[in-house]
């Protein structure tokens, strides 16, 4: 298949769900780890087609929810500084932290600028030598190479008035601190093809062998999605637990090497927080003793930072799969994308900001319902025909 709507064939849609309807036994639980594949799940549909023994547990798969509390209090500190411009992708500035957003940064007078690259605000740095640009660097491994290139071109070119606020972090820790939880229902993941089209598929066949669980890369189409939960599931009912590629057509098992090269090169492994689970061991990035000049925490020696979450959010359960957005009592009410608690809500891959886009009027009572409200096509499979995927 060549192009993208390919990949959305109602057809091809109804011919996977059959075989998972054909092939389960018994109920199972998958994770996926990637917000976007929690969005499209969601947007379309998908866990209402499958069978009612697959249940889809929406991960930790958002980089901009995973970042700690403390760290977004120090991004608010550092852009409320006098000669500071504080650079950052849009998803970051209604990210709540203690009290206020960098939206509200800004209003107060803030220099805080939206930008759509990192080496976008080198640029900035370029042209503002009297001033200090940071860059705030969040992300999986996904956005780390780019930051790490900027770092690494901000040296080179010799730019000192240049510094990244990192918050990176890693995958494969995620899933092992999952699967070591007490709580944890997950039997098989659903794991993040754009994360593996950088890193490779090195580190997840020992995580699967030694927790049992398959492990199926999966891309972000629905149709990405079925096969990724058709594989997985057809491994569960065979008492396998493998590692599979489904989005052979983007990863290669060695990944990128020149972004591998880069990220060795800039970064080294460190202990990670992330916000509503804690502390993950060797979960994160950080710049290396060769780059730390460029590390805005060492720059600015933000200390002192006292955090305090909302007392009704829940994100931090549904970041670890315990309960779905819409079990949270804010949820619609108290919280909304518009007055967020949680990063979760505002973020564009949260999955309470997922549900409330495609599924925040199908939770509302019956009784709360339109009466005109059509009721679903028949059959596991024939809501397909006016399903979004067309």
């Amino acid at each position: 298949m060549k192009y993208i709507d390919e990949f959305q064939d109602p057809a091809l849609a109804r011919r996977l769900l059959d075989d998972i309807h054909s092939t389960v036994t018994r109920p199972w639980a998958l994770m996926e780890v990637c917000g976007g594949q929690t969005h499209t799940i969601i947007r379309h549909g998908i866990d209402q087609l499958l069978p009612e023994q697959v249940e889809l547990i929406h991960g930790p798969g958002c980089p901009v929810c995973v970042t700690p509390l403390e760290v977004i209090d120090k991004a608010l500190e550092i852009a409320s500084r006098p000669g500071v411009i504080f650079c950052s992708f849009g998803d970051m500035l209604r990210v709540p932290g203690t009290g206020r957003d960098l939206f509200q940064v800004r209003g107060e007078g803030g220099d805080v600028r939206v930008v759509y690259s990192p080496l976008d605000a080198l640029r900035i740095a370029r042209q503002n030598p009297d001033r200090e640009v940071v860059f705030f660097g969040i992300g999986f491994e996904t956005t780390a190479p780019p930051n790490a290139m900027t770092v690494h071109q901000a040296r080179k070119l010799g730019i000192t008035n240049f510094s990244l606020l990192v918050s990176h972090v890693r995958v494969p820790p995620a899933i092992e601190a999952i699967m070591r939880s007490p709580s944890c229902r997950v039997q098989g993941f659903l794991a993040a093809g754009h994360v593996c089209s950088v890193m490779g598929t090195a580190e997840y066949p020992d995580l699967a062998a030694r927790h049992r669980v398959p492990i199926v890369v999966t891309g972000f189409e629905p149709l990405d999605i079925l096969e990724g939960v058709r594989r997985a599931v057809r491994q569960l009912e065979r008492g396998e637990h493998t590692v599979e590629n489904a989005y052979a057509r983007a990863v290669r098992p060695e990944g990128n090497p020149a972004a591998l090269a880069m990220l060795a090169d800039v970064f080294e492994v460190t202990d990670r927080a992330w916000r509503g689970i804690g502390v993950i061991p060797d979960s994160g990035w950080r710049l290396s003793e060769r780059y730390r000049a460029y590390d805005a925490e060492h720059r600015f020696s933000v200390t002192g930072i006292t955090t305090r979450e909302p007392a009704a959010c829940r994100s931090g359960e549904v970041l670890q799969g315990l309960i779905k957005p819409h079990e949270c009592e804010a949820f619609g009410t108290l919280c909304t994308p518009r007055a967020p608690l949680g990063a979760t809500m505002v973020s564009s891959e949260g999955a309470c900001a997922a549900y409330y886009l495609y599924r925040r009027l199908d939770l509302r009572p019956p009784q709360a319902r339109p009466a005109t409200t059509p009721a679903p096509p028949a059959g596991p499979t024939a809501p397909l025909e006016a399903s979004p995927v067309a």
